[in-house]
């Protein structure tokens, strides 16, 4: 007899550790649905009960032992199925793809720490999206398989619910779409759902999963619900309803060996509102997963050359506050106003752990670096303070640089100086600019100037505020006037009313930029829109924008214009700083938002004046082009717009923005719109259909916040203009630290790592877990499969390595030099 298609029943319990909560009721929540869990294994024999999060099974650790060793016992038996392998259920598309990294790294080697196994399904059942380069990152950490359910049926049209999903790389994961969701709902119901998985099971020729159990605030199956589907395996069979794992319904179907459909591309669109809502959250997240990848590089650098402690254990409690931070109802903005309340707390103990990391790094290297210039040494002979006074040296001034190649960026520093020389005592340009203090009569100026720093490493420059020197100024010409910024790249007018830009003009190539006016602050209504925008894909009602533009000049010197611009829309205010460098293209420009508006969205628009263009996105570890539509997507630190294809001796010519805190963009044909702020209601589900509010509703995003973005012209492909490098230049700037005359064992500039290819971009560098070394993570940021050499000087190591396209690459550094660098997967193993 041919055997009947099953369904695997999976008991679980969808936890949500906040949304409507804040997590101290997570947190009680979670213990009592653990407990029902495992009466009702106790209770029912054929019962398993899947559960996912790390972080749920430490706080069960730390604060119920008792109940955790029973979860130790049930897991030995197999009756509780540990799944995810994930600190939480995060959402797929905002984090940086390290944190995703992280995710399984930390949760992963927890699991296998407490229960001896690890989980091999990935598991997000609630999140909003899944980015295109998940597979890889899954297959890294162990997880062969994938769980998701949104985007469902009505968002996302699949040819089966089961199939294969591949990245970029060529990586591909087994995939399952849940087809009514995760809970159940109610014994009353449940013969319906499990004859519409059934058929969907006898249509599709393969297995299906069929979950149940009280969701969301927890719960878990109850004794009605496990006795309910008990008779319905007396009814239909118990070789069709099975009590079972996501682990057991994998394993069934690579033993099918069945033919099932291929997807490579993002799994999107739900929640569209999510890439926006509660700006504060996303700032705070961009910043510190910068600041922990710097503060592992030079705690790392500095252990090995210095011998400092390397404060492991402090950095991963503050990745875990990272992680957490990251589920997805927090970081997609759907969280009651009080979990935000929560969520600032822990981003600023995780911020507060690595800046004191990251300091003691850099003041252990500033302190160790040999300051005693010919001059210094000649001087400290005399041991005449007088002719340390009147000699005036200097100040050394020891610059970092976090990345993995040489950056030639602005240096700045809060007093005006006379005086810049570098480690050669070669002159440097520099400029005044206006300081964030006013200190008395005339002390409210401060200076900067453009340094070129090595990679992943330092610079000592010497700074004074009294001596004078000679200088050669920059050759390229750079103007300005109340509505003009212009150098020898680009040339850019403004509109005198309303302030958006009204040309963008590239001097080089003789053409516009822009194909209309640029940079223009749209005001869209949302009033018809939740927090999540539900049931939207696109944000088209368009009702005004910022306008009444006051304009003002801010610099006007040797190495940069600015011009600051002032506009208005109703209560709120829109401050932005244009900021034109005498040695590039690309337009800076620092903004100051002062948001007051409800149920209406900010976006800034750019019509970029190109041929058949092509929308490109950074997405986590990698990149995805999309069709221009208009659909409101998830990008991160930039988007692209160029042209696909060229005839003739034509070059191509495109246009980039970046960003340091926005995950939100539309594409519709040529233009690009950067979502800003939104004026949406906290938590508000489907409240213009329910009519449930009022004016006491609460809205997020009121007031003021900072951020900064950059306009990137460039000829050629986004790839040959490097802006992944210049993304993540405008997110990860130098390091300064003012140190004294001492002597010391460093020299007064190092390079930390030489990576041979430009489009190999090194993230991490990092003790090893397991103490033995150091681990450096790469990835390919360009689409092209290469070789190429790295290097990391102070370790005496040089390899050759290949990466195929878009591919991560984990590398482990022993302490011993005789062992050749080897590759490893993200959990280091």
């Amino acid at each position: 007899m041919e055997k009947k298609t099953q369904l695997h029943l999976i008991g679980n319990a969808h936890l949500d550790p906040v949304w409507l909560w804040q997590w101290q009721e997570g947190y009680a929540e979670i213990k009592a649905t653990f407990r029902s869990a495992l009466d009702r294994i106790k209770e029912f024999p054929d019962f398993i009960f899947t559960c996912a999060c790390a972080a749920y099974y430490q706080w069960i650790e730390e604060n119920t032992p008792e109940m955790f060793a029973e979860i130790q016992q049930r897991v030995a038996e197999g009756r509780w199925v540990i799944v995810g392998g994930w600190w939480i259920q995060p959402d797929c598309n905002l984090p940086s793809g390290e944190s995703f990294a992280r995710q399984g790294l930390y949760s992963q080697r927890y699991f296998l720490k407490k229960f001896g196994v690890m989980a091999n399904v990935g598991y997000n059942v609630d999140s909003f999206g899944h980015h295109g380069m998940l597979p890889q990152i899954l297959k890294k950490s162990g997880l062969d398989y994938y769980v998701f359910q949104r985007p469902n049926i009505k968002e996302k049209d699949l040819e089966n619910s089961l199939f294969w999903w591949e990245s970029e790389d060529g990586t591909r994961v087994m995939t399952f779409r849940l087809p009514t969701g995760y809970t159940d709902q109610g014994p009353a119901r449940m013969e319906e759902r499990i004859l519409k998985h059934m058929a969907l099971a006898e249509n599709e020729g393969n297995p299906v999963m069929s979950f149940y159990g009280v969701g969301n605030h927890g719960g878990g199956p109850t004794i009605a619900a496990l006795h309910k589907l008990g008779e319905l395996q007396e009814k239909y069979g118990e070789d069709s309803l099975v009590f079972s794992s996501p682990n057991a319904f994998f394993t069934d179907v690579e033993q099918q060996n069945l033919d099932i459909p291929t997807l490579k591309e993002d799994l999107q669109l739900h929640a569209i509102g999510c890439y926006s809502a509660h700006s504060e959250t996303k700032a705070y997240n961009r910043k510190a997963e910068h600041r922990l990848l710097t503060a592992e590089k030079f705690s790392a650098l500095t252990h090995h050359l210095l011998a400092l402690p390397y404060p492991q254990e402090k950095l991963q409690h503050a990745w875990q506050l990272v992680m957490f931070n990251q589920f997805h109802d927090i970081m997609g903005g759907c969280s009651i106003k009080e979990a935000y309340e929560d969520s600032r707390e822990s981003y600023g103990e995780a911020l507060n752990i690595s800046a004191v990391a990251l300091n003691a790094a850099l003041q252990k290297i500033s302190w160790s670096i040999d300051t005693m210039l010919p001059e210094v040494k000649s001087l400290s002979k005399e041991n005449d303070w007088m002719l340390w006074e009147q000699a005036d040296l200097g100040i050394p001034l020891v610059v970092f640089n976090p990345l993995s190649w040489e950056v030639n960026a602005p240096i700045y520093l809060t007093t005006e100086l006379t005086s810049i020389t570098d480690e050669t005592q070669q002159p440097i340009v520099s400029q005044t600019i206006r300081a964030s203090r006013t200190n008395g009569r005339n002390d409210k100026w401060g200076s900067m100037f453009i340094g070129r720093i090595p990679a992943m490493g330092y610079r000592v420059y010497w700074i004074s505020k009294k001596k004078t020197q000679e200088k050669a100024l920059p050759t390229a010409a750079l103007a300005v006037s109340s509505t003009l910024l212009e150098n020898d790249f680009i040339r850019v007018e403004f509109d005198p009313h309303n302030g958006s830009i009204v040309k963008l003009w590239d001097k080089r190539l003789e053409r516009d930029i822009f194909n209309g006016k640029g940079a223009v602050a749209q005001i869209i209504d949302e009033y018809d829109s939740d927090t999540w925008s539900h049931e939207l894909r696109a944000f088209p009602n368009l009702i005004g924008q910022f306008t009444d533009a006051k304009f003002r000049i801010l610099e006007q010197g040797p190495l940069r214009t600015g011009i600051r611009i002032t506009s208005r829309y109703n209560q709120s205010v829109l401050q932005q700083d244009f900021f034109l460098y005498h040695d590039r293209a690309d337009l800076e420009v620092k903004v100051q938002l002062d948001w007051r508006e409800k149920h209406k969205m900010l976006k800034l628009a750019f019509p970029i004046n190109t041929e058949q263009p092509e929308a490109t996105y950074e997405i986590p570890y990698g990149y995805m082009v999309r069709p221009g539509d208009g659909e409101e997507k998830p990008g991160q630190q930039w988007v692209d717009i160029s042209e696909a294809n060229v005839d003739g001796d034509k070059p191509k010519y495109g246009f980039a923005l970046l960003n340091d805190s926005k995950y939100a963009y539309d594409v519709n044909g040529h233009i690009l719109r950067m979502t800003v702020a939104r004026g949406a209601i906290f938590a508000d589900h489907f409240g213009y259909h329910h009519g449930s509010r009022d004016d006491l509703c609460e809205y997020m995003d009121q007031g003021i916040q900072e951020f900064k973005y950059t306009m990137v012209p460039h000829e050629g492909t986004w790839q040959e203009a490097q802006i992944v490098k210049k993304a993540y230049e405008l997110n990860v700037p130098p390091i300064t630290i003012i140190e004294t005359y001492h002597q010391g064992a460093l020299p007064q500039k190092m390079e930390g790592i030489h990576i041979a290819n430009d489009g190999i971009i090194a993230t991490v560098f990092k003790k090893a877990e397991d103490g033995n070394g150091y681990v450096l993570r790469c990835y390919e940021s360009s689409g092209f499969k290469t070789n190429t050499t790295i290097e990391i000087p102070f370790l005496n190591r040089r390899w050759t390595a290949t990466f195929g396209k878009c591919e991560i690459v984990t590398f482990l550094i022993t302490d011993d030099v005789t062992q050749p660098v080897r590759e490893l997967n993200l959990l280091e193993m």
